[in-house]
């Protein structure tokens, strides 16, 4: 049994504490929750991918309210423009000059709703922002408050009215989560209560943005062996020499993996990595930054996830 240092307690208590009023409406899925708050501390944005109504947007909405963070929900639809999500400069006919008027960007958790609804043109609009944490406007630069967090949502590709999110904005999520369904007794609970309505109402913040902060200034210090990053490094360059893969992981994707595994290391309790952090992560981390042969075909992400299952299980494990 791995006993937690005294130095990570404080801070998974406030983790726990999150944990625990998100799965007050978000019910049976502990490994998503994980995953998410893995994304959260590491300082990554999320792609939550799975068919409607398995509860991608209720999640979304439960982790913002439980953070003392500024909010907002775009839906993105096939009409939205780029400055319906940036903003505008609208001119002011008293002060004979140019007002620019914010968009929902500007807000510390952003929940981009079914964001493969949208054009390729306004899904750009998100690029910058997390990339950089800026936006650009009329030649200004304006940097976004911190800690800033995009969560995407996105229905399979396979549904009718979606886009293909480019490959370069796919780069930019530090995890894609899958929900799945849930059980039948989980299901069960969530008729019965129906939690999305009635207890995310009463959801109070139990994270300051400083103690988020706190967390995320600590991800990075977490201790990992150079045979840990030589691991990692394996896996990553087995996906760009598969012969099933056209494009590997990049190395914004390596950068990914280390600190998503550093961030699963404190969610154990722990001020080191281990083999099963880099092995865990690998999946949500990497599955969609490769680009399979069967590209823009059905298929491609059940091709990609199975290319990316073999490759962990063909790798040797540091011991």
């Amino acid at each position: 049994m791995t006993t937690t240092d005294s130095t990570i307690q404080p801070l998974l208590e406030r983790l726990d504490r999150l944990r625990a009023n998100i799965d007050r409406v978000f019910l049976g899925k502990p490994g998503t929750v994980t995953q998410v708050l893995v994304g959260l501390i590491s300082r990554g944005h999320l792609l939550i991918e799975d068919v409607p109504g398995v509860g991608k947007t209720v999640l979304a909405r439960t982790l913002a309210k439980s953070l003392a963070l500024s909010f907002n929900r775009v839906q993105l639809t096939p009409d939205l423009l780029p400055s319906d999500i940036i903003g505008v400069s609208v001119y002011d006919a008293k002060t004979g000059s140019f007002e620019f008027k914010r968009g929902p960007i500007f807000a510390n958790v952003i929940l981009a709703d079914e964001i493969n609804r949208t054009t390729p043109r306004t899904q750009s609009a998100l690029l910058e922002a997390m990339s950089e944490s800026q936006v650009s406007v009329d030649g200004r630069t304006m940097r976004l408050e911190q800690p800033f967090l995009v969560i995407a949502t996105q229905n399979p590709f396979e549904f009718e009215g979606t886009y293909f999110l480019p490959e370069n904005q796919l780069d930019r999520f530090a995890l894609r989560i899958r929900i799945g369904y849930p059980s039948r007794e989980v299901e069960s609970r969530i008729v019965r209560e129906d939690p999305s309505k009635v207890a995310i109402e009463s959801i109070e913040a139990v994270m300051s943005r400083d103690g988020l902060i706190e967390i995320q200034n600590r991800v990075p210090e977490i201790h990992v062996e150079d045979r840990l990053v030589s691991y990692a490094l394996d896996l990553v360059e087995r996906t760009r020499t598969h012969e099933h893969l056209d494009v590997g992981v990049s190395p914004r994707g390596t950068i990914a993996l280390i600190r998503a595994a550093q961030a699963a290391a404190i969610l154990a309790g722990r001020t080191y990595v281990v083999p099963d952090d880099i092995k865990a992560m690998f999946l949500p981390v990497c599955a969609h930054r490769v680009v399979s042969k069967s590209y823009l075909h059905d298929g491609h992400m059940v091709v990609a996830d199975q290319v990316l299952s073999e490759i962990l299980a063909n790798t040797p494990v540091p011991e």
